[in-house]
């Protein structure tokens, strides 16, 4: 499906993007990859990577710029909606930034898709959409709601948008992994709550749920991957086994255990054998079997949340991942 097409990633020089662009690169040659981000510096240290690789393309532009993603938008096949606001911290003291990002953005990139004629859209969200208790979540959980919209929206075009969720990224920057080894040597890790759990998955299953979504979607479908738990505890133990841990308690806007469907989607759920699909609630989409195919409704009151998860990841597994990914920990 991607190969021989032309690519373009929404805030493409973040975490995601570093991922994606290797493994479509090699596993699909499509025709050509733009990275579409703010961010001049962060494109000009990641063109470096990839030398006279004349399918890689940089395009600066703002997901708030209507008029700039037209342009970027004019010939793209396939997008992945990677931009947005994300630290909780910063949307709580910057509200207004972040709902120009993270909601009139995913506005912008609907109407540019839907009148460019790009063929399908996803979209990343994140756990803090299901049930929010912050600004983050809240804006994600809107954008959401508008991607799956939008494919009643596009009306009579071809245009189709989907959504894939995921918790906590393994060892993308900014993230527990990261934070804790780099202040290991200090004999002493703030935990916040030990009951505290995560989920835990990997930059490259994140790109794989991605090209699961472009290949399944007929529009409005919510993907959540099956992935393990940990507590919080356990992560601390793997990364400074000799490490005290001190309680510091619960930040604003922070979760105990993440969520990535809640019981009132349950209704509208199915369950397959590596993920799940939230269908829409909207236009009798839910029961379409072109949407459904082969997955199984979940049983009323179904959730998904870290702590409830049936999957767990063993110390010793967490311990060979850094051990193989050390040199990428926290750099993208």
């Amino acid at each position: 499906m991607l190969s021989n097409s032309t690519i373009l990633i929404t805030g493409g020089t973040g975490s995601f993007g570093h991922a994606f662009l290797p493994m479509v690169l090699a596993r699909y040659n499509p025709k050509k990859v733009i990275i579409f981000s703010r961010d001049e510096m962060k494109q000009w240290d990641m063109a470096k990577l990839y030398g006279d690789d004349k399918r890689v393309r940089f395009f600066i532009g703002d997901v708030r710029d209507r008029e700039r993603l037209y342009r970027a938008f004019d010939g793209v096949d396939y997008v992945v909606h990677a931009a947005a606001t994300k630290i909780v911290p910063t949307a709580e003291y910057n509200p207004f930034e972040c709902i120009k990002t993270n909601v009139n953005g995913a506005m912008n990139v609907i109407d540019a898709a839907i009148d460019k004629g790009v063929k399908r859209v996803v979209a990343l969200s994140t756990d803090k959409a299901s049930s929010p208790i912050n600004l983050y979540g809240a804006s994600k959980l809107a954008s959401d709601k508008l991607f799956v919209s939008g494919n009643a929206y596009a009306g009579e075009h071809d245009t189709r948008f989907s959504v894939v969720r995921y918790g906590n990224v393994m060892g993308s920057r900014g993230s527990v992994i990261p934070f804790f080894m780099s202040i290991a040597d200090k004999g002493v890790l703030p935990i916040t709550d030990s009951r505290m759990t995560r989920f835990m998955i990997s930059l490259e299953q994140g790109v794989e749920l991605v090209w699961h979504a472009f290949q399944d979607m007929i529009g409005g479908e919510i993907y959540v991957k099956k992935i393990p738990s940990m507590t919080v505890t356990d992560i601390a133990r793997v990364v400074a086994p000799e490490a005290r841990h001190e309680i510091v308690g619960i930040r604003p806007g922070e979760k105990l255990h993440e969520q990535m469907i809640g019981i009132e989607d349950a209704p509208y759920t199915y369950e397959y054998d590596d993920h799940f699909k939230i269908l829409p609630a909207i236009n009798k989409w839910a029961d379409d079997p072109a949407r459904v195919k082969n997955g199984h409704k979940v049983d009323e009151g179904f959730s998904y949340t870290s702590d409830n998860n049936p999957e767990w990841m063993a110390q010793e597994a967490l311990a060979d991942w850094i051990s193989t990914n050390r040199a990428k920990i926290g750099a993208i």
